[in-house]
């Protein structure tokens, strides 16, 4: 039978639950173990598609077209799998399946209550994960805090797995926040205290503590913490601030977490391999010359909006031993003091996806800028949209060419919506969603990138390169290097003479790894790391400086 860790918070949101349950995946791991993992959701959302980034951040993609939380983002990075739209479970997909049955006569003759029949389908779909991977340790995030009345159905039934596959099964983390009070200079632990005593009244009674601060945690309140509330000592973790989230893991193994949870769970105990991530790590905190880049948004005053695009970037100035400064230029204010003002103290610009009409004419000024000044850019979904427009402008010397999404009576309108969505009237779910093929054009800067022909990448658009302008785009520079299998879909375009303008329908940020960068973001950062901004001088060679 699988082994089962449920991952819980409290305190405050965002102490870091997601990167804590991806790094004890890693933990395990690092010790030959099969990890899946999943987010159980409270809200009443069907899934975070239709929200807007500022209230959940970033919406992941996953290869089967699932829209998700970005915490699934967090377990693909560090543990390496790819996961399914069975990962990401919210009470608005749970309540309509119920609903659903109900309404089949599936219960027919019973009173529909949340326990047994809430619960039990939160647990049927936490064992689905278990049955479709196979893995050897399922870890499930619950989302939310502890005292959340939305929360209360999830924590019944990880309360009731603890009895459905025993004790030796089923394990308890709870991540809460040690908030640090400036006057006495002292971490406090009463809000861990009443946050673990709030889990217990609902029958949790967490195996591990894990605290989160912005200081170190002391022996005594260790001790402290393990008393009040009956944990093992060994089980109290502490987590400070670090200098990157990749070095979580190390952390946590450094305090032997890792021996403890497979100690609790009844899994051999096995040597951690830990030498490739302890270089990353490394690599990471190791001083280096530095690469800004600008990413025009929408959404920055949330960075969370672009978590992928942002981890991504991060990936890529590993690989080429840099330190990558990300410049959030926000495309409104772009529109009104020009990209002269903005993007000249940068070395490349990424253009990440969006929804609606606002900021985009600042995006299409950051791709006239790139063009015209021989700047790396990158263009992603959208940042594929603007930069097309914006060469068609160009070609016709108006404002008039854009994307119908924008203006449905453009003359131009060079990008247009999917035939398959004309019909479409309900928002949620119906975009075009996961992993398609992708033909790429031998000699582009994208297949010399990818280095195979054929490649599969995630998408999430209705939006798309309308072919009725492709010759005439084309004659003008534009260089189509990768299609659909048929022929009818522009993928990735590119501009024929310029260092590095290359953009693509489709999400590559959703499949980078810290170990193994994107192609597209990693020969992007090639290109602008070698890319001169104002007052900067190029590097002599060691031979010549030493002259």
């Amino acid at each position: 039978m699988a082994k089962f860790l449920f991952v819980t918070g409290g305190v405050a949101s965002s102490v870091g639950k997601g990167v804590t349950a991806a790094s004890i995946g890693t933990l395990l791991k690092f010790r030959g173990f099969s990890v899946a993992a999943m987010k159980l959701d409270p809200y009443l959302n069907v899934d975070p598609g239709t929200m807007n980034p500022y209230q959940h951040g970033e919406c992941f993609v996953t290869e089967d077209g699932a829209e998700t939380d970005l915490d699934l983002g967090h377990y693909e990075r560090f543990i390496d799998v790819n996961l399914t739209k069975a990962s990401n479970v919210t009470t608005g997909q749970v309540y309509t399946s119920v609903i659903s049955k109900e309404r089949r006569g599936d219960f027919l003759g019973g009173t529909i209550q949340v326990v047994p029949h809430v619960t039990n389908e939160i647990k049927q779909r936490i064992m689905r994960v278990a049955k479709q991977t196979g893995a050897e340790a399922i870890i499930a995030e619950v989302g939310g805090t502890v005292g959340d009345i939305e929360g209360l159905p999830f924590l019944e039934a990880i309360r009731q797995m603890h009895r459905d596959v025993g004790y030796g099964n089923a394990a308890y983390v709870h991540v809460t926040l040690l908030p640090y009070i400036g006057a006495t200079r002292e971490l406090k632990t009463k809000p861990t205290q009443h946050s673990v005593k709030e889990l217990r009244s609902i029958g949790i009674q967490p195996d591990v503590i894990v605290c989160r601060s912005d200081y170190p945690l002391s022996d005594d309140l260790k001790d402290k913490i393990a008393l009040f509330c009956d944990v093992d000592r060994r089980a109290v973790i502490p987590a400070p601030t670090v200098q990157t989230i990749y070095e979580v893991p190390l952390m946590l193994e450094a305090e032997s977490l890792g021996n403890f949870i497979t100690e609790r769970l009844g899994l051999p105990q096995r040597k951690p391999q830990l030498a490739d991530w302890e270089a990353l790590v490394e690599k990471i905190k190791r001083p280096k010359r530095e690469v800004r880049i600008a990413l025009v948004g929408k959404y920055i005053d949330l960075r969370d909006a672009y978590l992928s695009v942002r981890e991504a970037l991060e990936h890529a100035a590993i690989y080429h031993d840099r330190a990558v400064v990300i410049k959030w230029v926000d495309a409104e204010q772009l529109e009104q003091e020009g990209p002269d003002a903005l993007l000249s103290d940068v070395s490349g610009i990424v253009v990440p996806g969006g929804f609606g009409y606002r900021g985009t004419e600042g995006k299409v000024l950051a791709a006239r800028y790139a063009r015209e000044n021989n700047k790396p850019y990158l263009g992603l979904c959208l940042g594929m949209h603007v930069m097309v427009i914006e060469l068609m402008r160009s070609i016709v010397g108006s404002n008039e060419p854009n994307s119908t999404e924008f203006d449905p009576k453009t003359q131009y309108p060079v990008i247009d919506l999917l035939g398959e969505q004309r019909d479409v009237s309900q928002k949620g779910g119906t975009m075009r969603l996961g992993a398609y093929p992708c033909i790429l054009t031998p000699g582009t800067k994208a297949a010399r990138a990818y280095g195979e022909q054929i490649i599969y990448e995630r998408h999430r658009h209705r939006f798309e390169f309308n072919n009725e302008y492709r010759n005439r785009l084309t004659q003008a520079g534009l260089v189509i290097a990768g299609l659909s299998p048929d022929g009818k879909l522009v993928e990735i375009v590119e501009l024929a003479d310029h260092p590095w303008m290359v953009a693509c329908q489709f999400h590559p940020e959703f499949k980078s790894r810290p170990t193994r960068p994107h192609p597209l973001f990693r020969e992007f950062m090639n290109v602008a790391k070698e890319t001169l901004i104002e007052g900067d001088q190029r590097p002599l060679p060691l031979e010549q400086m030493l002259a």
